[in-house]
């Protein structure tokens, strides 16, 4: 028998075995190595067109943001517009309501006046203090202030009027009515800024 029989029968097969699987394990490295190489280039392939498509979406959205955008700041523009023009038509409705208020003795002296004028005899004086009310009667009546129509027989409402006192009824009819007109009320525009002072009859 040669050495080189006696030198491979006399190998370990454990030994052997070892290095078949050293050997199959290496293949197996080598094999996956060339699948992950393989797997990252069908990546890197596929990944070109989802680049651009996360681009196009990209763009998309920061268009569509800024479209957001642009609409929050013109609704709130309006808004805006708005709340303000509405403060402002307050804003005068307010100033002509002080000023209208502030005016209203002056009419009451112009009534009282007129009652005593018409007295005299004097016609020129009584026409001349007429064409001033009017004057200033009209000019406020332009400006939005009108005079509340009350008279006596009127139904009293607590809404619309101010009772100042209660009188015995003249008649049976009048009861809860008014009997007399003590101061006029008036309005600016559809608010009451001085409601009619009256007698009520019970």
């Amino acid at each position: 028998m040669s050495k080189e029989n006696i030198k491979s029968d006399d190998k370990d097969p454990v030994e052997m075995e070892s290095k078949e699987k050293q050997n199959d394990a290496q293949e197996l490295q080598r094999e996956d190595a060339s699948t992950v190489e393989n797997n990252e280039a069908e990546e890197v392939d596929n990944s070109i067109p989802e680049e651009e498509l996360s681009k196009e979406e990209q763009l998309q959205q920061e268009l569509d943001a800024k479209d957001d955008k642009y609409l929050r700041l013109f609704a709130e523009f309006e808004n805006y517009k708005r709340r303000t023009s509405k403060e402002r038509i307050e804003l005068f409705k307010t100033a002509s309501q002080d000023v209208m208020q502030s005016m209203l003795p002056v009419l009451d002296d112009f009534d009282r006046a007129m009652l005593e004028v018409k007295k005299s005899s004097d016609q020129s004086l009584v026409e001349g203090l007429e064409l001033i009310s009017n004057k200033l009667r009209e000019t406020l009546h332009n400006k939005g202030l009108e005079v509340m129509s009350v008279k006596a027989g009127d139904v009293f409402d607590s809404e619309l009027h101010e009772a100042i006192t209660q009188i015995a009824a003249p008649s049976d009819d009048m009861k809860g009515k008014i009997v007399d007109v003590v101061e006029k009320g008036y309005t600016l525009g559809d608010k009451i800024i001085r409601y009619p002072k009256v007698v009520t009859g019970k």
